[in-house]
């Protein structure tokens, strides 16, 4: 039965037409690929009969949203809970051949969470160099009557040579409220005074704090049950590529990595088992060619959540949406 959504409902969906038109878009590779032929496309099929076939060595930066350790229903492919031995045995199933698809430069995010993320640590250090891991606060989940409520995710960040890899902290800087603004000889010190308040550049540390969950008025919005923001994959890609640069997600879902990817010039390529998230992926895509926006980033910023410029055009864009 299809879903009654509110008249207001931003989440994406997909005509017969449309869907008819995204199947047709997508590939399905059945013997060894060149990398002109996965360039900026949705690999529909399993990966480990996907990833063979694809060439060595062609990713700048891979990022891994894999199905967490946790009872999951994917549009009827159903993930059940595992022991901690036979979850890092499924990602042993996989890992290593997708870490073969990253350039000996190349940079690497595998996402978790808390029962996951001592699994991805074992498999992920044996092939490659452990850089940091960063923990984002999800601020959306069920609260817990005999237990602290879950509100956080690891991502674990891997190189493969520690001395020669990518990153750029300036592009991913975040503008924060200044709430106690210090003065030296009364002009301001490491911030700037605007008229939607006092704000300063920081660094970006492993702990963020200003991710949003897509939800039901963002246009980014799947009904995709662990679809990430596209503001926490935009920090990954502006940090470990460049411009030009091919992004690949072999668990792609509803294509947030590409999508993303695309918004900000880069190239990409995504393997994803269940045909309709593959479409929904190219449906976001198309709709990138015209709108090129990230939520919660502008002008080459990141803002903190419900701040400033951006929570005024977040208000100025829902009020357009209800006219």
């Amino acid at each position: 039965m299809e879903k009654q959504r509110a008249q207001n409902n931003r989440t994406l969906q997909l005509s017969d037409s449309e869907r008819t038109f995204f199947q047709n878009r997508l590939t399905k590779l059945t013997k060894p690929a060149v990398i002109e032929d996965i360039i900026n496309t949705t690999l529909c099929g399993d990966l480990l009969q996907t990833v063979k076939f694809m060439p060595k060595q062609f990713a700048d930066l891979i990022i891994i949203d894999p199905p967490y350790n946790l009872k999951k229903d994917f549009a009827g492919n159903k993930f059940q809970q595992l022991s901690n031995d036979d979850y890092t045995e499924y990602l042993m199933s996989w890992f290593p051949q997708v870490v073969e698809c990253l350039k000996p430069d190349g940079s690497l995010y595998m996402c978790g969470d808390w029962k996951s993320t001592a699994a991805l640590q074992t498999v992920i250090q044996q092939y490659l160099t452990v850089i940091n891991r960063i923990t984002w606060q999800r601020e959306k989940g069920k609260g817990a009557k005999a237990n602290w409520k879950n509100g956080m995710e690891d991502i674990w960040f891997g190189v493969k040579d520690a001395r020669n890899y990518y990153f750029n902290v300036d592009a991913v800087k975040i503008k924060r409220r200044v709430l106690a603004p210090y003065r030296q000889d009364g002009q301001p010190k490491d911030w700037q005074e605007t008229d939607d308040g006092n704000f300063r550049l920081t660094h970006p540390s492993n702990f963020w704090d200003d991710i949003t969950v897509p939800y039901w008025s963002m246009p980014e919005n799947t009904d995709h049950p662990t679809q990430k923001p596209e503001k926490l994959i935009a920090k990954l890609i502006l940090a470990s590529s460049k411009e030009g640069d091919l992004i690949f997600d072999p668990f792609l879902g509803s294509g947030t990595t590409s999508v993303v990817a695309k918004k900000l010039n880069r190239r990409y390529c995504g393997i994803e088992m269940n045909e309709e998230y593959c479409c929904w992926a190219e449906k976001r895509l198309q709709q990138a060619k015209t709108d090129s926006s990230i939520q919660g980033y502008s002008d080459g910023i990141f803002w903190e959540r419900n701040s400033g410029a951006m929570q005024k055009k977040q208000l100025s864009n829902t009020l357009l949406t209800l006219l």
